[in-house]
């Protein structure tokens, strides 16, 4: 199980597209995701040759939410060989396919968000999430560019909101979701003169999802022509580097541990 996300910075309409297109391409060969979640195409419908252009190849399937205006876009693409998607659903700000994977019984829903700028609409994602996610038989992957920070650490040098992250904070305890921890980097999304950075995109998922795979991870690729880094939702222990902390077995001895690790894994 591999799902890459990614917000492009745009497929077309300026003088980097076609470098963003050769980068995706890229991505595409050397990670090889089973699942891509594209925010921010900035693109009218595309075809399904431009999709099979970029993917590498004719084994794919694909939805996708045109631009509103010159901004927005979102695009879905899986490999139906280990992803079988058998429904799906189009909001205003995201994209949403129920499917099984291959070899795993339970449902999958795999949510692909590109969050809005205002806080009214930012509300109104949240109610819609919500609701879309009253359905509790099946795991859930919520994932994208959410436009938001959870705490004040996740922004450097550009506003923190406390009651836009209270707002996000609340969703991920309402629907019970978990964020994987991302390895390689602290912020993915970075401004072009470098200064403001944000941990804008990430993985949320549910406990049945975990149960599903064991162990996953999160890990950051480097940042190219877009101001966000690709991120990937990876089953397989690879290795990304340094580990971020040193774990003792004789830790696990303690009472609190448990809840120590329950808590924090929260934050």
């Amino acid at each position: 199980m591999k799902i890459l996300s990614w917000n492009i910075r745009s497929f077309g309409g300026d003088e980097s597209a076609a470098s963003r297109v050769n980068i995706f391409k890229k991505l595409r060969v050397s990670e090889q995701p089973g699942i891509v979640v594209i925010q921010e195409s900035k693109c009218d419908t595309v075809s399904s040759r431009f999709i099979e252009i970029i993917w590498g190849d004719s084994n794919f399937d694909f939805v996708q939410k045109p631009k509103v205006g010159k901004s927005g876009g979102l695009i879905t693409i899986w490999d139906p060989g280990v992803f079988k998607v058998n429904e799906s659903v189009i909001n205003e700000f995201f994209l949403a396919i129920k499917g099984h994977w291959t070899g795993r019984d339970m449902e999958t829903v795999i949510v692909n968000v590109y969050g809005p700028h205002n806080d009214s609409d930012k509300k109104k994602m949240w109610d819609s999430l919500e609701k879309l996610m009253s359905y509790r038989d099946v795991s859930w992957v919520v994932c994208g560019d959410f436009n938001e920070v959870r705490d004040i650490s996740k922004r450097k040098n550009c506003e923190f909101n406390s009651r836009r992250a209270k707002m996000f904070n609340d969703f991920i305890e309402n629907m019970e979701l978990i964020e994987i921890p991302l390895i390689g980097k602290n912020f993915t999304r970075i401004s072009d003169d470098g200064l403001k950075l944000s941990k804008l995109d990430r993985f949320l998922v549910s406990d049945s999802f975990l149960n599903l795979w064991g162990g996953i991870s999160t890990f950051a690729l480097d940042r190219n022509t877009s101001d966000h880094c690709p991120i990937i939702l990876s089953d397989k222990n690879e290795d990304y580097g340094p580990k971020p902390f040193k774990v003792f077995n004789l830790w696990f001895e303690e009472k609190e541990v448990e809840k120590l690790i329950t808590d924090t894994w929260k934050l």
